[in-house]
């Protein structure tokens, strides 16, 4: 009896309840990965606090925190993609290899983002080490950045991107277009990192400058941008955290006392 023929595609086909635990596993494994990470004592990979040293941007630096911040990525955003992955795969029914290319690219884009990050933030140690003024008022950066990250929680660009992650259907079939499969679901992949990366950017910046290796950050902002992009209610979070950023901030900036210092 002749064996029952493959079509082209269809040996790496996932059901969904497989490509659910695997991802699943895949974000476990990384927050573990990075809680490893800090029992060791290797959380500096993810910490902008030895940026001021010298040779703090050399190209090991810059690969270990490439490394590291792929893997707070995976763990802190990729959650945030499930609706947007069963879509996917209901579209492209089920293609183990076009899952990981549009992982890929979302992850690329949260690379680059995390990078330039690093370049602007190893500048403001420049900035900071020159002034004195704000080296007798170590509050006002945080404060600053709190402020703003909280005013950027009520901004038309937060709005407009978090428009486009709520809604995966129409974001795939929107963007689902051009002669190969495989660069379209990388294309689909990147552009959804350009606007995740567009509507939580600040908020990262914010776990960026409190200290990449500070789990508790990663897990309360990791929760607010998965509530913002996930659930019906997500912009009670969205208002919520905005108004508790710039309320903090404000307070830094003002020298309130008994203000806590996040960093």
């Amino acid at each position: 009896m002749a064996a029952p023929s493959v079509a082209p595609g269809d040996e790496d086909r996932l059901e969904p309840w497989v490509y659910g635990s695997v991802l699943a596993a895949l974000v476990a494994a990384a927050w573990v990965g990075l809680q490893l990470t800090q029992a060791v004592g290797q959380g500096a990979w993810l910490s902008h606090s030895t940026l001021g040293e010298a040779g703090a941007l050399s190209w090991p630096r810059l690969l270990g925190f490439l490394g590291a911040w792929v893997l707070m990525s995976v763990a802190m955003m990729l959650p945030s993609t499930f609706p947007l992955v069963r879509v996917f795969l209901t579209i492209t029914g089920g293609s183990a290899g076009l899952l990981a290319l549009l992982c890929a690219g979302y992850l690329a884009m949260w690379a680059v983002f995390g990078v330039v990050a690093l370049l602007v933030d190893a500048g403001l140690h420049r900035v900071v080490q020159g002034s004195a003024w704000l080296g007798a008022r170590p509050e006002r950066l945080p404060g600053a950045l709190f402020l703003g990250a909280g005013l950027f929680q009520f901004s038309p660009l937060k709005y407009s991107c978090l428009r486009q992650c709520r809604s995966p259907i129409g974001f795939v079939i929107q963007h689902w277009r051009g002669a190969s499969r495989a660069l379209r679901a990388l294309r689909v992949g990147a552009l959804h990192g350009m606007y995740c990366v567009g509507c939580c950017w600040a908020l990262m910046l914010v776990m960026f400058a409190v200290g990449g290796a500070h789990l508790g950050w990663m897990l309360a902002l990791a929760a607010v941008m998965f509530l913002e992009k996930a659930v019906r209610w997500g912009r009670a979070a969205t208002t919520s955290v905005g108004v508790g950023l710039a309320g903090w901030g404000l307070g830094l900036l003002l020298g309130i006392p008994g203000m806590p210092r996040p960093f």
